[in-house]
């Protein structure tokens, strides 16, 4: 029987184009500016890595924009936060990329969502179903992920 942590649709508030957002690493600080409302329990950020097109680049760019371990600590302890989605490769900043996914993952509580096409995507409220491929034993997985106005 296969187990693991169900994705429901919900309402997810997409953050773009905020001054903070255009920043080279997602920090305690970013964090704090971009006031979270409480009761968000699932955010997707779309960020610089959008606008330069990072993932339709052939090779790996480790400048992209990512979650410091301060920025993932200070969303798990000031949020509600369940969900994290990010439009690269990885929530964690190459720098602390494995911080930043230790902290995320501690308690297994928020759910991460990486590389997410959110081009033409703007701020706003969406419905998200993530469908994700069924592998036994595996700690995740790559899903399809549709944005529903």
């Amino acid at each position: 029987m296969f187990h693991g942590l169900m994705v429901d649709n919900v309402c997810i508030y997409v953050h773009e184009k905020h001054p903070q957002i255009q920043t080279s690493f997602l920090a305690a600080d970013v964090m704090e500016s971009l006031h979270i409302p409480k009761g968000v329990r699932r955010v997707l950020f779309r960020t610089l890595n959008t606008d330069r097109k990072l993932m339709w680049k052939k090779e790996f760019d480790s400048s992209y924009v990512g979650f410091m371990e301060d920025g993932a600590q200070w969303l798990i302890d000031n949020t509600d936060i369940q969900l994290v989605g990010v439009d690269y490769l990885s929530v964690g900043a190459y720098e602390e990329c494995i911080p930043a996914h230790l902290v995320f993952l501690d308690k297994r509580e928020v759910i991460l969502v990486e590389a997410l096409n959110l081009e033409h995507v703007a701020t706003g409220i969406y419905t998200l179903h993530c469908l994700p491929l069924r592998l036994r034993g595996a700690e995740g997985s790559p899903a399809r992920c549709i944005l529903i106005k």
